[in-house]
């Protein structure tokens, strides 16, 4: 995987990384980028043997100290918890979360099968839930500690037929937020990224015929980003320096999101409630 040719700042000691759904794409080029400082990488994902060692190998060739590769299906949460507590093991305890793995089926509302909002919904929102509920405690424990979960520009803007997934983005975008609040002050961010279109396997099915026309109907930018280009923004979370940052839902989307205000906001229209008794 392709790593950054910027020099790489100064960090404290050594960091244990957990990233979910990093056998491939987005989830590998983040493990690489994080690689690169030297820290412990814990791989997730449900590869066969040969990409395991695939995505092994390119982690520990981008600088990575020690890797291993931890499977778990995430639709399961008796899984998702083994998963944490393997991770947790190895070094005592997950130092930067990253909930990367993520899930999506289009359709509209009406004809969504059950079974996939339940799996959608768990793999993309409940399964960072328990990893983060495993994780944090060690970071409080520390005074230092990073979560970051890629969310989506569908967790700031809806899109049709993709109702479980739009929920689960606009979920883990609230997530991040409630447990940012939660560990304000710790030592431990909490933040979400929201990517618009990037080139992964994820949505090559949907943009084959019409990729060009898609990207410039919604991103300005007309470009798409690349997974690299999402491991620097959670690089950047990761630092010391952003110690400060903390519930933010960050969007990498080629101006996709720049496009919508809030209506109130837009035309001033905001209602004067000066004169109410708050009654909560």
């Amino acid at each position: 995987c392709a790593t950054s040719s910027r020099p790489l700042p100064a960090m404290s000691h050594p960091k244990t990384v957990l990233i979910t759904g990093a056998d491939r794409g987005i989830g590998l080029a983040i493990a690489c980028r994080l690689a690169a400082y030297g820290w412990r990488i814990a791989l997730h994902g449900l590869a066969d043997d040969a990409a395991r060692e695939a995505a092994m190998a390119a982690v520990r060739t981008a600088g990575a100290s020690e890797v291993i590769f931890l499977g778990g299906d995430l639709r399961d949460s008796t899984a998702t918890q083994q998963l944490a507590q393997a991770a947790l093991v190895w070094h005592g305890r997950i130092d930067v979360l990253v909930n990367n793995a993520g899930m999506q089926y289009t359709s509209p509302l009406t004809e969504m099968p059950a079974a996939m909002w339940d799996s959608i919904i768990a793999v993309n929102l409940s399964a960072a839930f328990h990893l983060m509920q495993a994780c944090l405690p060690g970071m409080l424990a520390a005074g230092w500690g990073r979560v970051v979960n890629i969310a989506s520009v569908h967790g700031l803007v809806a899109s049709v037929n993709k109702a479980p997934y739009v929920a689960s983005k606009f979920g883990i975008i609230g997530l991040s937020r409630a447990a940012a609040l939660e560990t304000a002050g710790s030592g431990v961010t909490v933040n979400a990224i929201c990517p618009g279109w990037v080139e992964t396997a994820l949505i090559e099915p949907q943009i084959l015929a019409r990729m060009r026309e898609l990207v410039l109907e919604k991103q300005p930018s007309g470009q798409m980003s690349q997974p690299a280009d999402i491991a620097e923004a959670v690089a950047m979370l990761c630092g010391d320096w952003a110690h400060n940052l903390t519930g933010v839902a960050l969007p990498l989307d080629g101006g996709w999101t720049a496009q919508y205000q809030p209506p109130c906001r837009a035309a001033n229209l905001a209602p004067d409630i000066s004169g109410i008794r708050r009654l909560w």
